[in-house]
């Protein structure tokens, strides 16, 4: 054997070695969770509740993960253009949605298609807060309590206009109900946003509407409508004088549920890192001056886990799909 041929072959038996080294050792060499960035994909427009409420725990969940929590805006089509981006990204924990329940529950029947399936492509990871609503009336309607908004309604068929801040949306959904069980024949006006609807029944172009605390209680405190009642099981820590509705005897399903702020990632994004995310989700939203903030906003925090809020979507699935059935509402 040349010198030649016995320096070639050394270097090709090294070149092996090496290989194999490098083939056992992805376990030993592999970078611990999380080494870079995070996107925190909010598909909402920047300023609202969602946004803002995910711009604080994403500082908090900065801290203790080590690594920036980059807010990612992608709004457009009630959360589905946002949350379908994150559905169809790599499932290495690198890209987390924070987003309302029409986006990872009821959009499934009020649009024919979908780009994404909840159960399908994605992995529940933590419920941060339900949303309660309060239900408010312009001062004109006599109606102080809801047995005896019941009754005014159904006194005044064809007259009374209730307003929501979309088609499909909770607001919506329960007026249809009331409208439905009381034969009221009550017209829903679908609005784009909260503000232009607190702004008609504060005007009076409509008569009732749910709404959230933050944008409701100024007007509440200043006389320019009524607080009638609050969706749910319990009273808002921003509105504890306010009974709900099934404390007054509205016991109807309709009245009790309510939407929720929550995080997922895409499917088979590894357990371990899903677990982690969790933790890091309850440590941020546990903290007292993010309590403080999630009651403020008229938030009801929970405190959950990937098995418990999977739990809940199954429970909730059903119901969401009879109310929404009942109202007719379909999107396109």
């Amino acid at each position: 054997m040349t010198h030649q041929a016995s320096n070639r072959r050394a270097l090709l038996c090294a070149a092996a070695s090496t290989a194999a080294l490098f083939a056992m050792a992805p376990a030993h060499a592999q970078a611990p969770y999380p080494n870079k960035p995070i996107r925190l994909v909010v598909p909402f427009q920047a300023g609202g509740a969602t946004d803002v409420l995910a711009r604080v725990l994403g500082q908090k969940m900065s801290a203790g993960l080590g690594q920036p929590v980059v807010i990612d805006n992608k709004p457009g089509a009630a959360g589905i253009i946002g949350t379908d981006a994150v559905a169809k990204s790599a499932p290495d924990g690198y890209t987390i949605v924070f987003s309302l329940s029409n986006a990872l529950l009821t959009n499934e029947f009020l649009y024919d298609k979908l780009p994404y399936d909840t159960q399908r492509d994605l992995t529940l990871v933590y419920q941060v807060a339900m949303g309660p609503l309060v239900l408010v009336v312009h001062p004109s309607v006599p109606a102080k309590t809801a047995p005896e908004l019941l009754k005014y309604v159904a006194a005044n068929k064809g007259k009374v206009a209730y307003g929501s801040y979309g088609v499909g949306a909770y607001p919506h959904l329960a007026g249809a109900h009331m409208s439905l069980t009381q034969q009221a024949d009550m017209n829903h006006v679908a609005y784009k946003g909260e503000a232009p609807m607190m702004q008609d029944l504060i005007g009076g172009q409509i008569q009732m509407a749910y709404a959230s605390a933050l944008v409701a209680k100024p007007h509440i405190d200043a006389g320019k409508v009524r607080a009638i009642g609050v969706s749910g099981e319990r009273r808002m820590a921003a509105l504890p004088d306010v009974p709900t509705l099934a404390e007054q005897g509205l016991k109807d399903e309709a009245y009790r549920v309510s939407g929720w702020l929550a995080f997922a990632v895409p499917a088979k994004t590894p357990k371990p890192i899903v677990d982690r995310i969790a933790d890091e989700v309850r440590k941020a939203s546990q903290q007292p001056d993010v309590r403080e903030r999630i009651a403020a906003m008229g938030f009801e925090l929970k405190d959950s886990s990937p098995e418990l809020f999977a739990a809940a979507w199954k429970q909730e699935r059903p119901v969401w799909e009879r109310l929404i059935k009942q109202s007719g509402a379909k999107l396109e």
